[in-house]
């Protein structure tokens, strides 16, 4: 019961993000629905080339495994062999503005089951988060978006959001460049506190708080005058992005150890990103105001 009524929120909850997008941006939503060869299946919808969204992929997937993989096991080693079922919601938009800033949204729900004959019981646990990446930063912008995810941890206690925000940005950090991907948000893994009635309900209520995160800020900034160097620098910093999908992300190396579909991970990726050899921004210019301003972590509601 657990799993079928979390499995039904999370299919709602894609529908309810790619509705509010379709508000934004008039270009189709394509929508393809596919199934795993080892169990399940999921529902991608994806603009590509949108008028506002270069790329925004909303995913939904509920899939089976005979064996958790090394990077579900990490940090807990007695699991290992179990099978599993995880289901979810996962999305990333990259827009064609430079002046607004790509976000990615993530919910999950894991269950190891106990296998037959076993002791100890199922095993389950949530995780999920949201964060932003502005290649040009905005202040009331980063206020807004981490107000949002204060907003969705409170009814749970006020511990909750200090250290969710500091776990977010420890995670989305380039370890090999000592720099953050971007600016924050929230992230949590493993959480089961409380049982599953809070722990189901603090996802949903992240879930709920993505779309008034975000949109505003698509909104403000959406029909800000840009040009070739705007594009230049969102391409050296969509560099950054894969940069950390592919070598840091949890969630990316899952995808390819359990045998997912390669489609739907690497639907996170920007169209468009480059990589330059040496480059560091002018001194004093917006570029620069990125990595002096925006990028070091600090308390944006302080």
């Amino acid at each position: 019961m657990q799993l079928v009524s979390v499995a039904a929120w999370f299919g709602s909850l894609q529908d309810e993000i790619v509705a509010a997008l379709q508000r934004v941006d008039a270009t189709p939503f394509v929508r393809d629905e596919w199934q795993r060869p080892e169990g399940g299946g999921g529902i991608t919808q994806v603009i590509e080339n949108g008028e506002v969204f270069e790329r925004a992929a909303v995913l939904y997937s509920s899939v089976t495994g005979a064996s958790l993989p090394a990077s579900a096991t990490a940090h807990r080693p007695q699991l290992a062999g179990r099978p599993w079922h995880a289901v979810g919601v996962s999305l990333v938009i990259h827009p064609r503005n430079p002046y607004v800033p790509t976000v990615h949204f993530n919910g999950r729900f894991f269950v190891a089951p106990q296998p037959p004959g076993g002791a100890g019981g199922d095993v389950w646990w949530f995780g999920g988060g949201m964060d932003l990446t502005p290649y040009y930063g905005f202040v009331d912008d980063a206020r807004h978006f981490h107000l949002a995810c204060r907003d969705a941890l409170t009814p749970f206690g006020a511990a909750l959001h200090p250290r969710f925000k500091a776990a977010c940005d420890a995670y989305f950090f380039l370890r090999h460049r000592n720099e953050a991907r971007g600016i924050g948000g929230i992230f949590y893994d493993d959480f089961d506190e409380g049982g599953f009635e809070r722990a189901f309900a603090l996802t949903k209520s992240v879930g709920a708080h993505f779309v008034p995160a975000y949109l505003p800020i698509v909104e403000r900034r959406r029909d800000h005058p840009f040009g070739q160097r705007e594009r230049d620098f969102q391409a050296l910093r969509r560099g950054r992005y894969v940069e950390f999908n592919l070598v840091w992300d949890r969630g990316t190396l899952f995808g390819l150890q359990s045998g997912g579909r390669t489609e739907a991970i690497l639907l996170s990726m920007p169209p468009q990103a480059t990589w330059r050899y040496a480059w560091n921004p002018p001194a004093g210019s917006d570029e620069a105001r990125l990595f002096t301003d925006f990028l070091p972590v600090r308390d944006w509601l302080a």
